[in-house]
């Protein structure tokens, strides 16, 4: 079974936090994207580059994919799950903003297949959702998950961000009240975090927002591990909770090592010993495919060292963890002493505490950061 990502890199506006690939644009070029994925597949195809066994999961990620329209979205799933029949056991994602959340769209999106949501709330409350330039209001996400509902979706996946700066007097657990009021059978949670050239970065370059503080960060977190659990929800992994049987198939496909193959710009694919990934702004992408030829950017080939520290990484990240037998008795019990691993049939894995320092405990199993040789794309 193989696993594909779509990337639609349409966005009304950024959020303050964002750095992801995304074209902001009033209007989208649906049809056109859809006919440029549609012809990036085609190629791949013709390179035996394209799964030809049934699809396990199809995830459209952005960007905002609910912005695109219901023809060209069914169109182009249409070619991507050319070996799998809609509507049958294929895990099929869709990202959605409340905003985009309508009876007519939920009804259309659940006839060509997609039978998962994952819906982009951040927060319900008015002024965190100004600050992060959202477009919808708290009450947005409560009528969004009604339509959802109503619409015959029983996989529902709802974001929250943590970690807020003080000045914005957010009221962390008041957001999680009004999250689990909801029941959503899936919760990400993600602590914000500053990159470079972000409307958020410069807000804290010249003083006119709060840096993330590492303390909040650990406390927020660590009381979301305290609220979901008696509502049902189990941490699956570092940033996902879900309840029984509504972990989402896709991501944990990235997260245990599997090949999966990305269209769209920026979107990256992995074929077990190679990752790829493609040109990531949308008019280089369209230019590229309309001439015929490839939109990948770059190739990097992963050497033993970055196969291991991925491998272990990637499991410690899970709650599967790793095999006790690649990590030292005596750090491990050093770890368990402080609280920060538990050890359970065979395989060490963190707890609440050891995720917050996953990227320290990775370093003290490897020694060392893995290197790769990073190949140019001709």
């Amino acid at each position: 079974m193989s696993h594909v990502y779509v990337h639609v890199p349409f966005c009304r506006r950024r959020c303050s936090y964002c750095d992801f690939s995304i074209a902001v644009r009033r209007d989208v070029p649906s049809a056109v994207y859809a006919d440029t994925v549609r012809a990036e597949i085609a190629m791949l195809r013709r390179l035996g580059a394209w799964p030809s066994e049934p699809l396990a999961t199809i995830y459209c990620g952005g960007g905002t994919p609910s912005l695109l329209a219901h023809e060209s979205l069914r169109t182009m799933l249409r070619d991507v799950a050319s070996s799998t029949a809609l509507l049958d056991a294929a895990e099929i994602t869709i990202e959605a903003n409340p905003e985009d959340v309508t009876a007519e769209r939920a009804a259309a999106w659940r006839a060509m297949g997609i039978n998962r949501v994952s819906l982009g709330g951040q927060s319900f409350d008015r002024r965190v959702l100004q600050w992060m330039h959202r477009s919808h209001d708290g009450a947005r996400i409560t009528d969004a998950v009604s339509v959802l509902r109503r619409a015959g979706f029983t996989n529902v996946s709802l974001d929250l961000i943590f970690a807020l700066p003080a000045e914005l007097g957010r009221d962390w657990d008041r957001d999680l009240d009004q999250a689990l009021g909801l029941e959503p059978d899936h919760i990400s949670l993600y602590g914000l975090t500053v990159e470079e050239r972000t409307p958020l970065a410069r807000w804290i370059s010249r003083g006119a927002a709060g840096a993330p503080d590492d303390e909040r960060y650990a406390r927020e977190y660590l009381h979301a591990h305290e609220r979901l659990a008696p509502a049902g929800y189990t941490f699956y992994e570092v940033s996902n909770a879900a309840r029984p049987g509504r972990q989402s198939r896709h991501n944990a496909a990235y997260w245990s090592g599997r090949a999966y193959t990305g269209v769209g710009p920026a979107a990256h694919s992995y074929d077990g010993r190679a990752r790829r990934w493609n040109v990531a702004a949308w008019e280089s992408y369209r230019q590229a495919v309309t001439a015929g030829r490839s939109p990948v950017e770059q190739e990097e080939v992963l050497t033993r060292d970055q196969q291991r520290l991925e491998a272990l990484y990637l499991g410690l990240r899970t709650a599967g963890g790793v095999p006790a037998s690649l990590c030292p008795p005596n750090l491990v019990a050093t770890w368990r002493q402080q609280g920060w691993v538990d050890v359970r049939d065979g395989a060490v894995r963190c707890t609440p505490e050891g995720w917050l320092r996953l990227d320290a405990l990775v370093g003290a199993l490897t020694g060392h950061r893995a290197t790769s040789q990073i190949v140019t794309a001709k």
